[in-house]
């Protein structure tokens, strides 16, 4: 039986030091949307700086992350088997890349990336 999978709540909009005031002010001031900032201090996976929105039923977040040349986006997966879900995605040539960003201590979950290099995490949402 395969595992099902499903969107996340969450977004990861990464993006370069230069671009992330701007970005932030686009959803906050452009768009009105409402802004949280969590904070200016380093956090996992080397973000500098952290903010977020609604975005509808997701929250997107805005990780500015200091070495990086270009705007990324990242996607989180919800599955019922991390495990089988791995076994799953290898199959069908998704291998685990762990290495793009750490993950918090205990979360059973993995990193992978679709075809065209948009990273995912891949976890159980029960999982914190």
């Amino acid at each position: 039986m395969n595992p099902t999978f499903r969107g996340g709540h969450n977004i990861a909009m990464k993006l370069p030091k230069a671009q992330f005031d701007r970005t932030v002010a686009f959803y906050r001031d452009v768009l009105g949307m409402e802004v949280t900032d969590h904070g200016g201090e380093t956090i996992a996976g080397g973000v500098a700086q952290s903010a977020s929105v609604q975005f509808g039923p997701v929250t997107l977040w805005f990780d500015r992350v200091d070495n990086y040349a270009h705007p990324d986006l990242w996607l989180e997966l919800f599955t019922d088997d991390v495990d089988r879900a791995t076994a799953h995605l290898a199959a069908h040539g998704i291998g685990v890349q762990d290495e793009l960003e750490p993950l918090p201590s205990g979360m059973d979950a993995h990193w992978i990336s679709n075809p065209v290099g948009v990273p995912h995490i891949v976890r159980n949402p029960d999982d914190a």
